[in-house]
């Protein structure tokens, strides 16, 4: 799991603990992601929605990881071009690589480490293909995709495009030095991830050493989850235990907690998890399959814009 990594983690910015006094979150439940397969037929895990209600994950819409898969010759898989209205797609690749285009401008490749961050806003298309080199050879493909409301006075925003290379990512290590945190959006103690967002949320990426525990101050305000891409660990005051393809939903408080088993799988000798959460909107939410308004009526208009090509036209040149 290359992502983006250092030689010598203690070089690296302290995440410092919380405070003293801080509420550690206690944990809600833990949920296991539902077993899918999106796209042109590649195979992911979701735990919201589904397993959550949108509610319970607000200001989040969709979590699916991709993979991990080990494509042959030939096999690799993306999805063909469509429509987005009203939020925003975040595409985290772990390993592998994957090529975007849209029809606002945006696009370019996404490889080991590497996020895209497009706001669909008033809406666009868009398509997320393997690259041509990935499709001859096969190889490791293990990627994320986090959906991101956007609140009504921004529905309508108009497109944009982040390219947040690996090298940009801000990168940190636990209070004690046992975990390698990447800070993709938002704030963890003090350090900023250089993701641009209209929703205020925070989403990292941490490997976590055997036996090493991680506890991050949080915005009180904010959800907070944590979901694990790989290993074994427990969460929480209450060592709750969770594992791949596994989400820990959090309560209330200021601060949270989870921890790597001492002992991992051979195949995954480090706990490797995914932190995020953000400011709930608490709006009624209307969604159909990529539009994700306010009302029906927004969603009926959604349709309409896109059926008139209002969204935009694929580009005659275009893979397809």
């Amino acid at each position: 799991m290359p992502a983006v990594t250092v030689a010598d983690v203690l070089v690296l910015p302290r995440i410092g603990e919380p405070d003293a006094t801080a509420m550690l979150r206690p944990v809600k439940r833990v949920v296991t992601a539902l077993a899918t397969f999106e796209g042109e037929g590649f195979p992911v895990r979701r735990p919201f929605p589904g397993r959550m209600s949108l509610r319970d994950s607000d200001p989040f819409l969709l979590l699916d990881q991709m993979g991990a898969v080990e494509w042959g010759a030939g096999e690799p898989k993306g999805t063909p071009w469509h429509p987005h209205r009203g939020f925003e797609t975040v595409t985290y690749i772990v390993d592998g690589a994957f090529e975007h285009q849209d029809t606002a401008g945006g696009g370019g490749l996404i490889s080991d480490g590497s996020t895209q961050w497009m706001t669909a806003g008033s809406g666009l298309l868009h398509i997320e293909t393997p690259p041509e080199a990935l499709v001859n050879s096969g190889g490791l493909f293990h990627g994320v995709q986090l959906w991101v409301n956007l609140p009504a006075e921004l529905k309508m925003t108009a497109p944009r495009y982040q390219d947040i290379s690996a090298s940009s990512v801000a990168l940190a290590a636990s209070h004690d030095g046992g975990a390698l945190v990447r800070i993709i959006a938002g704030e963890l103690g003090g350090i900023s991830g250089p993701g641009i967002t209209w929703t205020p949320i925070t989403y990292a990426h941490a490997t976590v050493q055997p036996g090493a525990k991680v506890s991050l101050p949080w915005n009180r305000s904010f959800n907070a989850m944590v979901y694990a891409l790989s290993g074994r660990g427990s969460a929480g005051v209450e060592n709750v235990a969770f594992g791949e393809g596994q989400l820990v939903d959090f309560g209330a408080g200021d601060a949270i907690t989870f921890a790597a088993d001492a002992k991992q799988d051979s195949k995954s000798p480090t706990l490797e998890v995914l932190i995020l959460g953000g400011k709930p909107i608490g709006e009624p939410i209307a969604h159909h399959g990529p539009f994700v308004m306010n009302t029906k009526d927004e969603i009926n208009t959604a349709i309409e814009d896109f059926q008139a090509g209002r969204m935009g036209q694929i580009p005659a040149t275009a893979r397809s």
